[in-house]
């Protein structure tokens, strides 16, 4: 790869072909040719190597100096969790880190256990009658419009313990009394 960027760099400094030429022969973009020119430029032949595209710092990286106090906190609370800790570095330094941010540090460094965030589908208790035609549950649709501009509403009645629609109605108006 290398020698092909050199040949790339020295025709265009040894002939007198223009850089769209060039590029169009070695099959790259001009702005690449460019690139590599400048890196010839600055650095010679060794810097023709391929690059790194790792960014050399993250700007979201935590600092190491508030991840020490962070887990020195921590350490010396056990009970705390990331809010607490959070408010306090929050006191002590000017660009404290998220709850979020925090929470992974401590996962990170096995201060904590992570656990999952929803209840298990198990420990829901659903919500229903014993037998058929104890209750029903009712529900009104609106916003049904016919042709003729008319709107109606749709009222259903559904038996909570078999789920059977008891009762289906489209009305014009709804009225508490004799649905």
């Amino acid at each position: 790869m290398v020698e092909q960027r050199y040949q790339a760099v020295r025709e265009v400094i040894d002939s007198g072909d223009s850089i769209t030429e060039i590029a169009a022969r070695f099959g790259v973009a001009r702005s690449t040719l460019h690139l590599w020119l400048n890196r010839y430029a600055e650095g010679g032949l060794g810097a023709l190597e391929s690059k790194s595209c790792k960014p050399d710092t993250c700007p979201h990286q935590m600092d190491p100096v508030i991840e020490a106090r962070l887990i020195v906190l921590r350490r010396s609370h056990p009970r705390w969790g990331p809010r607490t800790l959070a408010t306090t570095l929050r006191d002590e330094f000017e660009n404290a880190p998220s709850r979020s941010a925090i929470y992974r540090a401590l996962v990170r460094h096995q201060l904590i256990v992570p656990e999952k965030r929803r209840r298990a589908k198990s420990s829901y208790i659903r919500w229903e009658r014993a037998r058929a035609m104890e209750l029903w549950q009712m529900d009104v649709v609106s916003r049904i419009y016919l042709s003729d501009g008319t709107q109606l509403h749709c009222v259903t009645g559904i038996d909570d313990h078999s789920r059977f629609c008891v009762s289906a109605q489209l009305v014009t108006r709804l009225r508490q009394a004799g649905l």
